[in-house]
């Protein structure tokens, strides 16, 4: 069997846009994947159809040797661009392979762990009143056990730091008093925060209300800077969405500066990678979160991951049971009480409706940065 083309999908969500990839065989077989949609997304499309050039005539079952021709074949090591696309291809070969040998790809990766895999969302909401109303909601309606929350306050960029942290304590409280003690409440600043000391401030003032996790409270280029702060942070400090292959996140783990790693299986160098990055996490107690914003094909990929995966905890999800994210696929995933069962099928058990793209075109996209009063970019 040879690989025979790449064809790319784009369609926006609303947000942004979503790139699926479906790598295409000499023998009927094909495999889908996806691309993190990192931005100019156009940018993502044209590496993987590079790479298309790179990979035809192989043969799609040999995943390590393609994924080093791939990583190892590009001038430097690859930035966020070239390993989303690199990604979004392993997917599919992973896809083709299951296929061809008619197992879940749970089952290439060692066989299921659990039986089913947890996940959380965020329900979002201008107001702690509005964000602990959409919580009870989401956990009416799909059961959940774990939330995730933003807890800037709206209008944050404009506000002094102590009516900040006084609006964070009161978006915490109000969702922990609404769902009760026992659900896993996760909090996302989303490096947000530019000095060590203020996210600590914060940490501090949410403390009282249990939080599961304190996620990217610092950016990510400062490894030293996090592990700091991890061993001062009285909350379980997670961190990784914006780290690439088992060489950065080696540097994260081996210094202590995360108890919960969040790869991204679109943008950290795919399936397999993830799991080696698992393997020298469980080797050093340290458990894995995925960081998941990204399309129903995604969804799939890490449901596969965390079934075969000794020290994963808990997915991030977006439910894909309503347009525009339900007509890209023509059986999403589904949540059953807070979690979603293994799929069955050969591959990866989720195929495109490609019929439906055309409903959802391309919108060139830019990630929006807050401005301060005097004009300046940045957070507080």
């Amino acid at each position: 069997m040879k690989i025979e083309r790449i064809q790319t999908f784009l369609a926006n969500t609303g947000g942004r846009n979503l790139c699926f990839v479906k790598v295409l065989t000499d023998q009927g077989l094909h495999g889908i994947g996806e691309a993190y949609s990192v931005g100019p997304d156009r940018a993502t499309e044209a590496a993987i159809h590079d790479f298309e050039e790179w990979l035809v005539g192989h043969d799609p079952l040999r995943i390590e040797h393609l994924w080093a021709l791939m990583y190892q074949g590009t001038r430097f090591p690859p930035g966020p661009t070239i390993l989303a696309a690199l990604s979004g291809i392993e997917h599919a070969l992973w896809d083709i392979k299951g296929k061809a040998l008619g197992v879940p790809v749970w089952q290439l990766l060692g066989g299921a762990v659990r039986d089913r895999v947890r996940v959380y969302q965020n329900p979002g909401g201008g107001t702690p009143e509005q964000m602990a109303e959409r919580a009870v909601a989401l956990i009416e309606r799909y059961g959940y056990t774990a939330l995730k929350l933003g807890p800037h306050p709206s209008g944050h960029e404009k506000m002094p730091w102590n009516a900040v942290l006084r609006g964070a304590a009161a978006r915490m409280k109000a969702v922990r008093d609404a769902v009760g003690p026992d659900i896993d409440i996760g909090l996302d600043p989303h490096a947000k925060i530019f000095e060590p000391v203020r996210a600590l401030q914060m940490a501090h003032a949410v403390a009282e209300y249990n939080p599961y996790f304190f996620e990217e409270p610092l950016r990510p280029e400062n490894i030293d800077a996090m592990a700091s702060f991890k061993k001062q942070c009285p909350i379980p400090v997670a961190t990784g969405e914006c780290l690439y292959t088992k060489f950065e996140f080696r540097d994260l783990i081996v210094r202590e500066g995360a108890d919960i790693l969040q790869p991204d299986v679109c943008l950290m160098g795919g399936l397999l990678e993830m799991k080696k990055v698992a393997a020298i996490a469980e080797a050093h107690y340290v458990v894995i979160a995925p960081h998941n914003p990204m399309g129903p094909v995604a969804t799939a990929v890490n449901v596969h991951f965390a079934a075969s995966t000794p020290n994963f905890v808990v997915l991030e999800y977006n439910p894909d049971d309503r347009p525009p994210r339900r007509d890209l696929v023509q059986e999403p995933l589904e949540v059953k009480n807070g979690y979603i069962e293994l799929p069955a099928k050969p591959g990866l058990g989720i195929e495109l409706d490609e019929s439906a793209f055309a409903k959802y075109p391309f919108r060139s996209w830019r990630r929006s940065l807050p401005v301060r009063p005097d004009g300046s970019l940045g957070f507080n």
